[in-house]
């Protein structure tokens, strides 16, 4: 009985980066990068672009960092700047891969380019890199491309990524600051508890009498640090390593954290202005740039970063596609504030939702500057009072015995 034969298995085909010379129609050098698998093909696709081939060389692979969502907001202002200022978009691909300085970028661009030129769209080629071009920044470009205004539609969308990236550094700034000083504060006690004080310790016995109680309290604790040191370390750090692993590789973790998040005393309303001006200045930008609505929402909750409101706007969503106004779908939602939903309903009876939203985002982008900045005036002493507590009262219960020593002798 004949039997099927077996298909062999797909493997992936190797690309590599190939500098080129040729020389064009004219005889006039040109040179470039292509992306293939062989020599042979990248000749081969030069003369069928009427070049002929000079020097064809495979590129070395160089090393680089990965590519962040700074580098893609970069590459989208300098791609918008320069394709207002009439410069073609393969020509700014070129400049813009080989100017930056992360070779992780270049080479991303230049895989970019690669589809373009084979007759993919724009919008086409960054959908292949989900990873870095999410899908707002997709339709957007898709929008650009279909309605002929892709420069536009960059700008636009350049101007939305550094505003939406200032919002996420300053609420970032505002949560480091007093993570770093209870860092720098456990370091310090550690550094005092191990090595200072049994030098103190050692002294102390020469003494005879007995300890005052604040001295003996600080003995003990370092008595533990000193035994137990690798136990404490080992669990600091491995509490700090579980809990950001399962952050980031827990549905479950994420949600709890983003729903505490908003709850935190003092921190928890920096973090919602920050949320809402993300959520309207996405609607914003994608209603301005004609998405429809209930497109647009697709991309609005996960550019939130905050799952309370990627869920809100699915429900949003739903109800908005079942035609429920705007307006009263986040009125349901129950998350938004009610100036934001004022706003809203303003921007939808005028027929101006886009510049409503922009609006809504503008004001709380400034909150979030201003409680930034407060908050900064504020933690300032309230650290110093910390810390100089902490630290005071150590080297005051080390000090203890001394001064009692020394009004024995007076």
């Amino acid at each position: 009985m004949a039997t099927a034969a077996k298909k062999p298995a797909l493997t992936a085909v190797k690309e590599f980066t190939f500098a080129w010379e040729a020389k064009d129609k004219g005889g006039k050098i040109v040179r470039g990068e292509m992306h293939a698998t062989t020599e042979t093909v990248v000749n081969s696709m030069l003369r069928r672009q009427g070049l002929l081939p000079v020097k064809v060389r495979k590129q070395r692979i160089k090393g680089g960092g990965k590519v962040t969502d700074k580098d893609i907001t970069l590459f989208t202002r300098q791609l918008a700047t320069m394709m207002k200022a009439g410069v073609p978009l393969l020509q700014s691909f070129d400049i813009v891969g080989k100017g930056h300085s992360n070779p992780a970028v270049g080479k991303l661009l230049l895989s970019v380019k690669t589809d373009v030129e084979t007759g993919s769209s724009l919008a086409a080629a960054f959908r292949k890199y989900p990873l870095y071009f999410d899908k707002l920044f997709c339709n957007l470009v898709a929008a650009g491309e279909q309605a002929g205004i892709l420069e536009q539609l960059l700008d636009r969308l350049a101007t939305y990524k550094e505003k939406t990236q200032a919002i996420k550094a300053k609420i970032k700034g505002a949560l480091f600051y007093p993570v770093a000083i209870m860092v720098v504060a456990f370091l310090v006690t550690a550094v005092i508890m191990i090595f200072v004080v049994p030098a103190f310790k050692e002294v102390f016995k020469s003494f005879g009498g007995d300890l005052p109680g604040p001295t003996l309290v600080v003995i003990a604790i370092s008595d533990y640090f000193v035994a137990n040191w690798y136990v404490i370390f080992g669990a600091v750090g491995g509490a700090i390593y579980t809990f950001f692993y399962t952050w980031k590789r827990s549905k479950a973790m994420q949600i709890f954290m983003d729903r505490l998040a908003l709850k935190l005393p003092v921190f928890g309303d920096v973090i919602l202005k920050g949320t809402v001006a993300r959520w309207t200045r996405t609607c914003s930008t994608m209603f301005a740039a004609g998405v429809p609505l209930v497109e647009a929402l697709d991309s609005v909750g996960g550019a939130s970063g905050n799952y309370v409101y990627e869920s809100a706007t699915r429900q949003i969503q739903a109800e908005v596609s079942s035609g429920t106004s705007l307006t009263v779908a986040m009125q349901n939602a129950n998350v938004f504030p009610n100036m934001t939903i004022q706003m809203v309903s303003i921007g939808e009876e005028s027929g101006q939702l886009d510049s409503m939203l922009s609006k809504v985002a503008d004001f709380y982008e400034q909150e979030v500057d201003d409680a930034v900045a407060s908050l900064s005036s504020l933690m300032e002493p309230i650290i110093m009072v910390f810390l100089g507590g902490l630290i005071g009262g150590l080297v005051v219960a080390m000090y203890l015995p001394i001064f009692k020593l020394g009004a024995v002798v007076g």
